[in-house]
């Protein structure tokens, strides 16, 4: 068997493989909804809903998923998804009021919107299919959006 055969084996033979990767962006966000009057969106959102907006150490991670590379043997690289990141990601929403950016112009900036919007920009990385994006709002409290929650 010739080397490139043995390499399209080894690639082909389900060698599926998933990395995480977690960087960190700080933003602050107030949860408040046009459509609610001021009394609904302090009952619904509480101290979230405080005027002058609060602050987060979000932790997002993402996970990238795919064939390991036979003659790299990685699913993606590192460089590349960091690269993607720092654009994507920190350089975009790092500092940021979320409340501010055209992303939650209609939208309220609940960290469950934030981490569907940050899934939607990674899926504009070439270097891999990202199949999962979790942000660590809290030390209680995570959002996950994925492949696997798709499906019903």
């Amino acid at each position: 068997m010739a080397a490139g055969e043995l390499q399209e084996t080894r690639q082909s033979a389900g060698s599926r493989a998933y990395l995480s990767r977690r960087y960190r962006v700080s933003a602050s966000h107030r949860l408040h909804s046009e459509a609610y009057s001021a009394e609904e969106n302090r009952a619904v959102y509480g101290k979230c809903n405080n005027p002058h907006g609060h602050g987060h150490n979000y932790v997002v991670e993402v996970t990238v998923g795919g064939p390991v590379n036979a003659e790299t043997g990685m699913v993606c690289d590192l460089g590349e998804l960091d690269e993607f990141a720092r654009v994507q990601l920190i350089e975009r929403f790092d500092g940021m009021n979320l409340n501010t950016l055209d992303e939650f112009r209609e939208l309220v900036p609940t960290t469950e919107n934030f981490t569907a919007e940050v899934y939607r920009n990674f899926q504009g990385f070439c270097g891999g299919r990202v199949a999962r994006v979790r942000i660590e709002e809290t030390g209680n409290n995570s959002f996950e959006i994925g492949d696997e929650f798709g499906r019903g």
